[in-house]
């Protein structure tokens, strides 16, 4: 790439910097400007959907389009009437009671922004689970910061812990940090292209220093503490600077391994480990992985003997809080470079 070429590439990343930035600041101004009292508290509930009304609606639905109205009439009352039956025979003193399993979704995000709502979800769940339930997370992670994600495999190490039977459905992607949670699972299953693994850490930052000198601007840092501040993007970077961040990766990364070799002490990770990301079949022939399957059809599976509930816990952000989570996330994909 030619030194024009480059400026003109550095350029237009500035030029998107700084309209998230600007925008930002507006949006930030617009809303100081907004009085106090005109402001909506933010309201958080739990929502709980039964997933067997919600399939055995969707069946009546096909069912009523495509069969004749008198034999859809038939199978609709018939249908009624066994499910009035068997509620009449759960209904009856001593009975056995149906298994349950509690279904959340996380969807993962850079900063894993969703364990606010996963921590009240895991907690609702375990003040009501009991013998024999257990807890599905369709999970969709590709990773991010270790800490937040560490967090979020430590929710569901809760439930572990409380010895409830764990699985986790991977349907898309749970890669690096996704598989950090992933792995805590009493099992996992994963569809045949689902991308697993990817047990490595990264830190990267582009280096102006060389830029501003042609330009003759100075870059100043002042520090307390050694490594209070190792890489930087405007500064000269020293050997001693880059050894100390290839220090502090490769202990992320054997925190990283010992975490994954406590729940799934089988992995060779000498193999596994090497920040490699494998689709749903090869995860399964490594270990990373005990079974091909969506969770469309675990569930559809589980639904004729257990009673399934998904678990929501939604948090009704102020307008502030989303347009600036918008802002976060459009910043987000200037600064990696994502659609």
């Amino acid at each position: 790439m030619s030194m024009a070429e480059f400026l003109s590439d550095y350029g237009l990343f500035l030029a998107k910097t700084a309209t998230v930035v600007v925008a930002f600041g507006i949006v930030l101004a617009m809303l100081a400007s907004v009085p106090r009292r005109g402001r909506r508290q933010a309201g958080e509930h739990l929502e709980v959907t039964n997933l067997n009304e919600k399939y055995h609606k969707l069946a009546s639905a096909l069912r009523t389009a495509v069969l004749p109205k008198k034999a859809a009439k038939r199978l609709s009352k018939s249908d009624k009437a066994e499910r009035k039956r068997q509620d009449k025979q759960l209904a009856k003193p001593g009975a056995p009671r149906r298994k349950r399993v509690f279904v959340i979704d996380f969807h993962g995000d850079i900063r894993a922004t969703g364990v606010a709502s996963l921590r009240e979800e895991v907690s609702a769940v375990l003040a009501e689970a009991g013998e024999g339930d257990e807890v599905l997370l369709r999970l969709e992670n590709a990773g991010g910061l270790v800490h937040e994600h560490g967090l979020a495999a430590s929710q569901l190490a809760r439930i572990r812990a409380r010895q409830v039977p764990l699985t986790v459905a991977v349907d898309k992607v749970a890669a690096s940090g996704g598989y950090l949670m992933a792995c805590v699972a009493d099992r996992i299953i994963a569809a045949p292209f689902a991308i697993v693994g990817s047990i490595g850490v990264l830190t990267q930052l582009p280096n102006f220093h060389r830029l501003l000198d042609q330009h003759g601007v100075d870059f100043e840092q002042v520090k307390a503490g050694e490594y209070k501040r190792t890489l930087t993007m405007f500064g000269v970077n020293t050997d001693a600077e880059r050894a100390k961040v290839q220090e502090q990766v490769d202990d992320t990364h054997q925190l990283f391994k010992d975490f994954v070799a406590e729940y799934r002490p089988a992995l060779e990770l000498a193999k596994v480990a090497t920040g490699e990301y494998w689709y749903g079949r090869q995860a399964v022939a490594l270990g990373l992985v005990d079974e091909l399957s969506t969770s469309d059809d675990y569930l559809i599976s589980a639904s004729d003997e257990a009673d399934l509930y998904q678990v929501k816990y939604s948090i009704k952000k102020r307008v502030a809080e989303r347009l600036i989570g918008s802002l976060q996330r459009a910043a987000e994909a200037v600064l990696l470079n994502r659609p």
